[in-house]
């Protein structure tokens, strides 16, 4: 079970594998970054997808 935290804040979520580490992050990122990802490009959220893969494996 690998924790990390969220890229914007201090706030922490786990998963054992990267797609159940974005499922229970996704709440916390819509609730509090709403903002952010309303405004995200298709090109932005790749970006972010590819990023905290990496930042998830390499934890």
């Amino acid at each position: 079970m690998k924790t990390l935290k969220c890229d914007l804040c201090e706030v922490t979520a786990e998963g054992e594998t990267f797609e159940t580490w974005m499922q229970n992050l996704m709440p916390h990122y819509i609730e509090t970054h709403a903002d952010v990802m309303k405004t995200s490009t298709p090109e932005d959220q790749q970006k972010w997808m590819t990023e905290n893969k990496a930042r998830f494996e390499n934890a």
